[in-house]
């Protein structure tokens, strides 16, 4: 199996490479392409996915990852959708026999929710952090935490660490490399590693 992630950002592709070799081993592969943000894979994933669908054969799958942001869940869900089907490909949501070509997943409501969703993971890449803030209501639900890149960013901040303003990159490697999959408690994450599962299973 070969997958092709796509993916809006940078920080994104530090995560995967960090924690897809956790899953995609042996005689499988995978390749990060990235877009220089959000807009612009809204624009060019359209063009992207009728050329996959040109040349792609049974053993590939299309992963697009996308920050949820302040859009409406569903919507975007349904938008990417529907750039698959029209460009010729069958998505993961419509599929029937586990014949899909393309699993669209949309972290909520950032990526950095995953990180929260992944205590033990932050308090390994910055030790300073406190042996239990996961309990705290504010971060108990990883994916209910809204303005997350700027809450993760406060909270390193009061902790010591980037004064001079986060650097998502650096933190996005230092964060991933040590997260358990599967023991991340953001729902979001979640869906993205089943989704995962479900291509190596199909």
């Amino acid at each position: 199996m070969h997958f092709e992630f796509l993916l809006e950002e940078e920080s994104a592709e530090k995560v995967l490479d960090n924690i897809l070799p956790q899953i995609v081993t042996g005689e499988h592969s995978y390749r990060c392409i990235r877009y220089q943000g959000k807009q612009d894979m809204l624009k060019n994933l359209p063009i992207e996915l009728k050329a996959y669908a040109k040349y792609i054969t049974s053993d590939y799958r299309i992963v697009v990852l996308i920050d949820k942001d302040r859009d409406d869940c569903r919507v975007l869900k349904n938008r990417l959708d529907n750039m698959a089907i029209e460009a010729g490909l069958i998505t993961k949501t419509n599929a029937q026999h586990n014949n899909f070509q393309v699993v669209n997943r949309i972290s909520i409501e950032e990526i950095e929710a995953w990180f929260f969703g992944d205590a033990d993971a932050m308090r390994k890449a910055y030790p300073r952090l406190s042996k239990n803030f996961e309990r705290k209501e504010k971060y108990r639900n990883p994916d209910a935490i809204t303005n997350t890149s700027e809450v993760l960013e406060a909270f390193l901040q009061r902790n010591g660490y980037f004064k001079t303003g986060i650097r998502k990159i650096e933190v996005a490697n230092d964060i991933s490399k040590y997260m358990l999959p599967l023991n991340n408690t953001s729902k979001s994450f979640q869906v993205f590693w089943q989704g995962i599962t479900d291509c190596l299973q199909s």
